[in-house]
Formats: structure tokens, C-alpha cells, sequence
């Protein structure tokens, strides 16, 4: 995808005055449950049913949240792309088709792995493993084009106000449990400057109930520090439950 000048000034731009980013945010947490994935995938012990349960288990769990992601990107951000710049997210969108190919691939290998008999599982998960890779590299590189070249688009023909809609409408589709599933991927892996921003966002405008679950949920994936930042600029850091011992 080229870019034009208008375009490749509004990233340059960007990076001297931020700009609303659509991407980063869900893209961190892509990156980080594709890798870990992978990495569980490569060491998996396959005389060990239970171990294989879990791990096929969390391939297939990587795939659905792929699906949501492209369905969520398709509906809202690629639907605003076109309304104001035809044509611009099309080498993308058949990049979506090719990965909805690709996970429906990945999906079979994971069935076949499961019903094959002891001996012949090591084979098939390492065939499971390469493959794999291959969607996560894929991914990685679609990935850093819709970072640059669709934001570039995206920044020059929205403001700021405007982009904040459509990332609200995205996030309102979302439905609870795969939202506290998004949450456990998302937040461990921002800086602190981006952690505590979306969570007093959610703090402010969140059911204190659906905001006391969201902690709950990433507590577990944070250290002990990264927990004390966060709550402190919370200010939750006196709250009984809140901060670890």
C-alpha cells in the first residue's frame, strides 16, 4: 500500500504529537498471546494427554480471538477507512480472507493432532508448530502495515473526537467474557503510561463491578511493581484487596 504525501506526513506528525491509535493497544495484545502460544506449542510434551489438552486447547482459543479481531476490524475501522478513502484498506481486507483461510487450516491440524494415537503426535505437533509460526509471522508484518499505512490514512481524514467513536462503538460490540479475555492480553503488555490510561478510562465510565473484575482478571499477569504503579495512579493503592501484600 502507498502512501501519499498528505498520509505520510500525518505519521511523521503522529510521532511528534500523538495521535488516537486504533491499532496499538489490541495489536500488543495480539503479539503477546500469538508468541506465548507459539512458545507453549514448541514445548509441549505429547505423551502427556492433559498437556496436550490445554495447549491444543489454547490454539484454538488464539484462532477464535483472530476470527473476533478480523470480524471487529472488517466492521468498524476498515468500514471507516472506505467511507472516506475507497479502496485504501482492500490489500488488507483479502489479507483477512487469506488469514480466515489460514486459521480454519491451523484449526484442522489441531483436531487431527487430537485423535491420533501416542506415537504419531510429536510428528504432527511440530507440523502444527511450523505452521503456526508461518500465521504469526504473516500476522506480525499485516500487522505493522495497519499501523503505519492504515493509520496514515485513518489520521488524515479523522480527527481525534472522531476516532474515539468508532473505537467506543468497536468496544460496545464486544461481549463481557471475551472482553475480560482481551483485558488479560491487553493490559499486562502496555507500558504503564498506556495501562493506567485505559484502566481509569474504564474506572471512570465502567460498572464498578465490570471495572473491579477487569482488575481482578489482569492481577495475576502483573508484577508486584507494575501492580503498584498501576494502583497508585489509580488511587486504589489504600483500597483492602487491591494492592498485594
Amino acid at each position: 500500500m502507498n502512501l501519499h504525501p498528505q498520509e505520510m506526513a500525518q505519521v511523521a506528525a503522529a510521532q511528534a504529537a500523538p495521535r488516537l491509535d486504533l491499532y496499538s493497544g489490541i495489536h500488543k495484545a495480539l503479539r503477546a498471546l500469538m508468541a506465548d502460544t507459539l512458545l507453549a506449542v514448541g514445548r509441549m510434551d505429547t505423551d502427556d494427554a492433559l498437556e496436550l489438552a490445554q495447549t491444543s486447547q489454547r490454539v484454538l482459543e488464539l484462532m477464535d480471538f483472530c476470527l473476533s479481531h478480523i470480524r471487529h476490524e472488517n466492521q468498524f475501522v476498515h468500514a471507516a477507512i472506505e467511507a472516506r478513502a475507497p479502496g485504501a484498506s482492500e490489500v488488507i481486507a483479502h489479507e483477512h480472507l487469506t488469514h480466515e483461510a489460514h486459521v480454519a487450516g491451523l484449526v484442522g491440524l489441531v483436531a487431527a493432532l487430537r485423535q491420533l494415537p501416542a506415537a504419531e503426535r510429536a510428528s504432527a505437533a511440530l507440523t502444527l508448530y511450523r505452521q503456526l509460526s508461518l500465521f504469526v509471522a504473516d500476522n506480525f508484518q499485516h500487522m505493522h502495515v495497519e499501523e503505519t499505512a492504515h493509520n496514515a490514512v485513518l489520521w488524515s481524514r479523522y480527527t481525534d473526537a472522531e476516532l474515539a467513536q468508532i473505537h467506543q462503538a468497536l468496544v460496545a460490540s464486544i461481549p463481557p467474557d471475551e472482553m475480560m479475555y482481551v483485558l488479560r492480553w491487553l493490559v499486562p503488555f502496555m507500558n504503564p503510561a498506556e495501562r493506567h490510561a485505559m484502566m481509569a478510562d474504564m474506572q471512570a465510565h465502567a460498572p464498578a463491578p465490570a471495572f473491579a473484575a477487569a482488575m481482578t482478571t489482569v492481577r495475576p499477569h502483573l508484577t508486584d511493581r507494575e501492580w503498584a504503579k498501576l494502583t497508585r495512579g489509580l488511587g486504589l493503592a489504600a483500597v483492602p484487596g487491591l494492592v498485594s501484600a
